[in-house]
């Protein structure tokens, strides 16, 4: 049975993608059988590794409107043992099509019941929105990591999502968990950033995970190439941290299991 991870926050560029494709490629490094959902209308986890939209027979626009199953609309990426169900710009309009749908925060769930036993984690890269794309992927998900960036405006917009989170776990979703907060984008030779790292440690004491990912000009150079940065450049810091994370990960589950 997998774990089914969001990855969400709704303030934009505090790397949530660049999380899901490198998280991804990590676990699956680690021999896990990983699918990543693009739940994100700008597509960029499906651009991200060098899948042309156009080229998709299905996406996850037409899973959740036309109720494609899941299983047949992967698509195999370049990393061994990772999946993904990619987007288009089009994912954008389903908001609206869902609306009179019955269950409609429910239909993700209900779709990746059918591929669970298949995978050990399913990822979902959200949008940077609360909208019912999110809620839906929120309501799936056992647990949500919270990327925050290493800025002075980080711990804005925070509060907003735990509220969003607190809702769906009391009308929707009662299991849902925050599997951590993850500082990205971190310059360790800035004040800054370490005073962002104590005050997150402060407010939120374990759920803070250890592993920081730096800023690194690999990590943003590799989904131009269609890669995750631990194909493109395996010794970079961006990849080593993620790989940290993916055995924080994997380390924190078998604990709990």
């Amino acid at each position: 049975m997998s774990k089914i991870i969001a990855i969400a926050n709704q303030k934009g560029g505090v790397g949530k993608t660049t999380t899901t494709i490198n998280l991804s490629a990590s676990l699956a490094n680690e021999g896990k059988r990983v699918l990543i959902i693009d739940a994100d209308p700008q597509a960029n986890a499906t651009s991200g590794y060098g899948i042309d939209p156009k080229s998709m027979t299905s996406s996850i626009y037409e899973c959740l409107v036309d109720e494609y199953p899941i299983n047949g609309s992967q698509i195999e990426t370049c990393v061994k043992g990772l999946d993904l169900v990619g987007s288009r710009i089009d994912l954008a309009g389903a908001e609206l099509e869902l609306v009179n749908k019955e269950n409609r925060e429910k239909v993700l769930a209900q779709l990746l019941e059918s591929v669970r036993d298949q995978y050990d984690y399913i990822i979902i890269d959200c949008s940077p929105s609360l909208g019912l794309i999110t809620v839906n992927a929120l309501t799936a998900a056992d647990s949500v990591i919270i990327p925050v960036q290493a800025e002075y405006f980080a711990l804005e917009g925070i509060s907003k999502l735990l509220n969003t989170i607190r809702i769906i776990k009391s009308k929707l979703n009662p299991s849902l968990e925050i599997e951590g907060f993850l500082l990205t984008m971190y310059d360790a030779r800035l004040r800054l950033a370490n005073q962002i790292y104590e005050e997150l440690k402060g407010h939120f004491g374990d759920m803070v995970f250890n592993t920081v990912i730096p800023r690194n000009i690999r990590l943003s150079e590799a989904p131009s190439h269609g890669l995750p940065a631990i194909i493109y450049d395996p010794s970079s810091r961006g990849a080593t941290s993620h790989i940290m994370l993916a055995k924080e990960i994997i380390a924190k589950h078998k604990k709990h299991s």
